[in-house]
Formats: C-alpha cells, structure tokens, sequence
C-alpha cells in the first residue's frame, strides 16, 4: 500500500532522514522501532504531508502522494496519530468523533439558514456513528464526558477512534502506548487487531515497547541514523547483532536486554 523510494528529508546540514526506503503491505500491521534520534517521526511527517521531502518519493497504492498536504491525504484514506494526543478539550468525546468527516452539510452558511433539515439528518447519522465507535473502543460511558477531562490513554483511544469516523485506508500510530497504563494498552492493543481483522485497516506503528510490538506487529522495520537497519519478525529483530549495536552501543553479551 505505502512505498517509501530513497526518502531524505534534511534540515540544514542534519540529515533525520537519510536515504530510506521501504514498504508497507496492505493489510499488515507493520512496526517501525529505533533509538531516540533514528528518523521515526520525521519519516512519519513525510509520509502524511506535515514535511515535505528533501527528496525521493513516497507512493500510496502506486500513486505518488510525496508533498501532498495533510487534508489531501485525508480523503485518500490516510490517516495518523501524534505521539501527544491533540484533542479538543471542552468539547464531548462524541462531538469530538462527529466534527471529523469533511465537507459537512452545516459547514455552509447557506444550509445553515435554508438547509436545516438535512443538517438534522446529517448529524443525526453521525451521532450514531460517534457512537458505535465509542462502543467499539469501550469508552461509550464517557461519550458526554469533556475530552480535556480523559486519561492519556483514553485520548489515545479517542484519536484512534476519530480514524474510524472516515474510511481509512492506512493508519499511521505514532507511539499510542506512549505514558499509557498496562490496561488501557491492552484495550488499545484490542482495538487495532480487530481494526485491522474485521475491517481491514492497514497500520504502521512506532512504539518503543517491544512487548506491544511483538503482539501487533509483523512484519518489524528497525530504523537508525535516518536509514533503515533491518526488517523481520520481532524475534528476528531482537536477534539481530546490527540491531543491538544501534540501541545499546554493545555486542551479543547485552542481547537479552534488548525489549527489556
């Protein structure tokens, strides 16, 4: 679904992404690991139109989508998540949900003066929809409750469920465990593997606990000083010397440490 052809994206004389290049099948849940510093999130950037590349491409489904800004990509189906949710904070969980599919009939002043019927049935198909997605996620008793008011967690479940308010295609997570407890991360967990089973979501995650990983994701893609170090199954990763070097700086004698 997603090619990345010899991506750089520099800034000044520091190259964050380096040459990069890689793929991610339709239908995977992909992970993208490395150390602080690798090129994760900028090539994340990239990838949803925040950056623009420096140069190389980025497809989607064979289409060159390099440069496209975020919105444009929005209504090509793809989506992502930032590593601190972005909320809106006084409003509802459920109007949260409901302002996000585009081109609203109440968005024109003219419906809102002769058009008030359709506006009516618009919102009213979308309440329901807001909240078939929060009774996918669990999170239906807090359908009233102020976003601002949520858990880290929580609001990583809300932004994982505004993914699901449009027909996403790919899903780009970036650290969605990031400060999130055991509990919820396994209801996160949850979450994507039946996004991804029962309606075919496509996700390229970056996560640093390779206990999510490994229960989520195959196949690994490990990146490092911009480039990309290696690609496998996460105990192939976790196995890999090249790999260890780039997060530890040490040889075989610290392998067991690597995921720990």
């Amino acid at each position: 679904m997603i090619r990345v052809e010899n991506l750089h994206r520099h800034f000044g004389g520091f190259r964050a992404v380096d040459g990069a290049s890689l793929e991610i099948a339709k239908g995977s849940i992909t992970g993208l690991v490395g150390p602080n510093g690798a090129g994760k999130t900028t090539l994340f950037n990239v990838v949803a139109g925040a950056l623009a590349p420096t140069s190389g491409r980025v497809l989607m489904d064979g289409e060159d989508i390099s440069g496209l800004p975020p919105h444009e990509l929005f209504h090509k189906g793809l989506l992502r998540t930032f590593q601190i949710a972005h909320e809106f904070s006084s409003m509802s969980c459920r109007e949260n949900l409901m302002m996000v599919p585009g081109s609203q009939s109440g968005e024109s002043l003219w419906n809102a003066i002769f058009g008030r019927g359709r506006i009516a049935e618009e919102e009213a198909m979308l309440l329901k929809k807001a909240d078939e997605v929060l009774d996918f996620l669990t999170i239906s008793h807090l359908k009233d409750e102020k976003a601002g008011n949520l858990s880290g967690g929580q609001k990583k479940l809300l932004e994982l469920g505004r993914t699901m308010m449009v027909d996403a295609k790919i899903v780009f997570l970036d650290e969605v465990g990031a400060g999130v407890n055991r509990t919820l991360l396994n209801t996160i967990g949850d979450a994507i593997l039946r996004l991804n089973q029962e309606r075919g979501y496509t996700f390229c995650m970056i996560e640093h606990d390779m206990d999510f990983i490994g229960r989520l994701c195959d196949p690994v893609i490990v990146m490092a000083e911009g480039k990309v170090l290696a690609e496998g199954t996460v105990d192939e990763i976790k196995a890999n010397e090249a790999v260890i070097e780039a997060y530890l700086g040490t040889g075989l004698k610290n392998k067991e440490m690597i995921g720990g």
